[in-house]
């Protein structure tokens, strides 16, 4: 079969989980031998990443009336001069201005991909405009199912793992940097610093813990203004500085992670949570909500303990095992690494091949039984 052209569109401009997905898909389709490009905002940072990855990359403004008509204007003579069979929108904004131009470009296939926990609102972004669409997650899906899409017209193409997680190893590297031992106990956070990640409520988990236990240290990973701020301004106030580490947006994660004990997250609100199972792919226990996505990405009982949300006793006791039980946290962290890592679960291939046999089973079912096929 013919390699497809693709084109993807995104109208944010940070790099958080959607952005990754993104960029991860577009990576590992194009190993699979597939042509594509991408339409972002000029100060969008997926610009940069897949500008720095080799991708050709249209840059458009997306905000306001007149940059809408002049998009969907430039965006249809993108789609149609390029003759890319799918178009691969995700979010509302770009949905509705690349959307609108690949109906009136006659793009054989228009895709939307949602990465929201959020219940959904209207449907003209997802079965007005598109003509199918894919969910990070079963549970975003049944979101979809719910308000009424047709459970034909809806995929689920879980997000994939970052080459290197699987086979990163313990260094000591982030240890050192905090002038840590051998034998103080890490329990680690990687997130943006968002109220729906749930900082406040690992805080009031550990503190107990930490005041007990001197050897133990809370290390949280992630920025996000005033988040970030507010966070530090309550561990002063709290005085754990001492025990509680702030380190920012890092872009060592995959060296950071396995440095880790415990991962803890107490998200409020999770389309798929990616980082539950970089941190099992490490060989690290994870303890997390039962929300959203999250116990499609955590083997719960084996590789990770799950609680409700906002159950913060809950979150300190399953805290508190892991801190305490050095073999559990071993036995754990190896079946983590054994669901997030054997077979093809969350491999960039495996992302890569579900999303290419769904978009050739959506082009058939439109009437194109292969790449080219036109009008």
């Amino acid at each position: 079969m013919k390699p497809l052209r693709i084109l993807q569109t995104e109208a944010a401009t940070g790099f958080g989980g959607q952005e990754q997905y993104i960029f991860r898909m577009m990576c590992a389709m194009r190993d699979l031998g597939h042509h594509l490009e991408a339409a972002c905002q000029p100060h969008a940072q997926l610009t940069n990443r897949l500008t720095d990855a080799g991708f050709t990359v249209h840059t458009l403004y997306t905000d306001g009336p007149v940059n809408y008509v002049r998009g969907v204007v430039r965006l249809r003579a993108i789609l149609r001069r390029g003759r890319f069979d799918v178009l691969n929108t995700n979010s509302r904004r770009d949905t509705l201005l690349a959307g609108v131009a690949g109906r009136l470009a006659g793009t054989p296939l228009i895709v939307r991909t949602r990465h929201l926990a959020k219940r959904v609102g209207s449907l003209l972004s997802y079965t007005g405009v598109p003509h199918r669409v894919c969910t990070s997650s079963e549970f975003v899906r049944g979101l979809l199912l719910a308000k009424g899409v047709d459970p034909a017209h809806v995929c689920v193409v879980h997000p994939c793992i970052q080459e290197g997680y699987c086979t990163a190893d313990r260094t000591g590297a982030l240890r050192s940097e905090l002038g840590l031992s051998a034998d103080d106990i890490l329990v680690g956070c990687v997130a943006v610093m968002r109220e729906e990640k749930g900082h406040r409520d690992l805080i009031e988990a550990m503190e107990p813990l930490l005041n007990d236990l001197p050897a133990v240290h809370l290390i949280l990973v992630g920025g996000g203004s005033p988040g970030f701020e507010q966070i530090s301004a309550l561990v002063a106030d709290r005085g754990l500085t001492g025990q509680v580490h702030l380190l920012g947006a890092r872009s060592d994660v995959i060296r950071i992670m396995p440095d880790l004990d415990v991962f803890a997250l107490a998200t409020h609100m999770e389309a798929a949570g990616m980082v539950f199972a970089e941190a099992g792919a490490c060989g690290v226990p994870v303890v997390g909500t039962r929300v959203g996505g999250v116990p499609e990405m955590v083997d719960a009982g084996n590789s990770g303990l799950l609680v409700p949300v906002g159950d913060v006793s809950g979150l300190r006791e399953a805290i508190r095992v892991l801190i305490l039980d050095p073999d559990r946290r071993e036995r754990m962290g190896a079946a983590g690494r054994a669901f997030c890592c054997d077979g093809e679960r969350f491999s960039p291939r495996a992302m890569a091949r579900r999303m290419e046999s769904t978009y050739r089973e959506w082009l058939r079912q439109r009437g194109f039984e292969d790449s080219g096929d036109q009008p």
